[in-house]
């Protein structure tokens, strides 16, 4: 992921990530323009966490703020050494901050969470329990404290639209408060706008997911990012989702079959027009079916060679990538 971060930020993280193995828990934290809100955020986590007796961290990672958040990131950094502080030269979206995150992340277990106060830092240790018995825990706001027609409504909206495409059954995608096992979130590569649909995206690899009822706050300083305009894009990526769910490992099947089916249209008519011309000696050349013939064969072998060629670049890809992730590794003991 190519995102830009300063200097400081990035050695702190460097040092960060060398240090003495792994923790229990990582919380990771994308902030935008939340100066309002981060000192009240990192006292209730740091007491939350405090209380937790685990070997822990705390992810924040400023999203290219304008209002004076990493300025207060910095100094709470300095105060408290769980804290490992990463900052954008500019604004590159949540989920840029999120996979920033993931790859800096040393937990078993990653946590994230809004930087707003809307999600409840008390919530963290149910998550954490729930997180060492199942791959991924979502959070579930059953009682949303947000504007119904601007906010609640789209997310009902949005959140039967994706369970139904994805087949994975989640009552709220939109709430950020979730919890990782780091073998799930080592399989997945976040780009565009694919933050919401993280548990969609670890079900390929297959998962055990449940969801948690969680705390839900109205927002006290600063102002919502979300507007009714992102349900839209929500359907644009939902189906870039789709299709690298169902198609990413053999992409010939949507592309081929689709041109296979286009092609013998063509073929079809092309015949068709064959039969007229040489058994009853019509004329054929002027007739738009003619051209809608050749159109459909062209259309046809394009599609085809889309396809071969998505294989090849799947191929190269899962070069890299296996298709297959292992719930544990053979020389591995089996957790309890």
């Amino acid at each position: 992921m190519d995102v830009g971060m300063t200097k400081d930020a990035v050695e702190g993280s460097e040092s960060s990530a060398g240090a003495t193995g792994a923790l229990d828990l990582s919380v990771v934290i994308p902030l935008f323009n939340e100066a309002g809100n981060v000192p009240t955020l990192h006292a209730e986590i740091s007491q939350t966490l405090s209380s937790l007796g685990v070997s822990c961290e705390i992810l924040y990672v400023d999203d290219g703020s304008t209002d004076g958040t990493g300025g207060i990131l910095e100094d709470i950094r300095e105060g408290d050494p769980r804290v490992v502080f990463l900052s954008f030269r500019r604004n590159f979206g949540q989920t840029a901050a999120l996979q920033a995150g993931f790859d800096h992340a040393r937990g078993d277990v990653i946590i994230t969470m809004d930087g707003d106060l809307q999600n409840d830092p008390r919530d963290i240790p149910a998550l954490l329990e729930k997180a060492r018995h199942h791959d991924v825990v979502s959070g579930w706001r059953r009682t949303r404290k947000d504007p119904f027609w601007s906010r609640r409504l789209p997310s009902v909206i949005a959140n039967r639209l994706i369970s139904w495409i994805t087949g994975v059954k989640l009552h709220d995608y939109g709430c950020s408060l979730k919890a990782y096992r780091r073998e799930v979130i080592e399989n997945i590569h976040l780009h565009g706008d694919l933050h919401r649909f993280v548990p969609a995206l670890a079900a390929r690899v297959g998962i055990d997911l449940v969801e948690m009822e969680v705390r839900h706050h109205p927002r006290r300083f600063g102002k919502s990012k979300y507007s009714i305009w992102r349900t839209f894009r929500v359907s644009l990526d939902l189906l870039v989702v789709k299709f690298f769910l169902s198609f990413s490992a053999s992409p010939i099947r949507i592309f081929g079959g689709i041109g296979a089916l286009v092609f013998l249209g063509g073929f079809g008519i092309s015949v068709y027009l064959t039969f007229l011309k040489l058994a009853l000696g019509q004329q054929i050349g002027g007739r738009p079916l003619l051209l809608l013939g050749a159109l459909l064969l062209l259309v046809g072998v394009q599609l085809i060679m889309m396809g071969l060629l998505g294989e090849l670049v799947a191929r190269i890809y899962y070069e890299r990538k296996p298709l297959y992730i292992l719930r544990h590794h053979p020389s591995e003991k089996k957790p309890r």
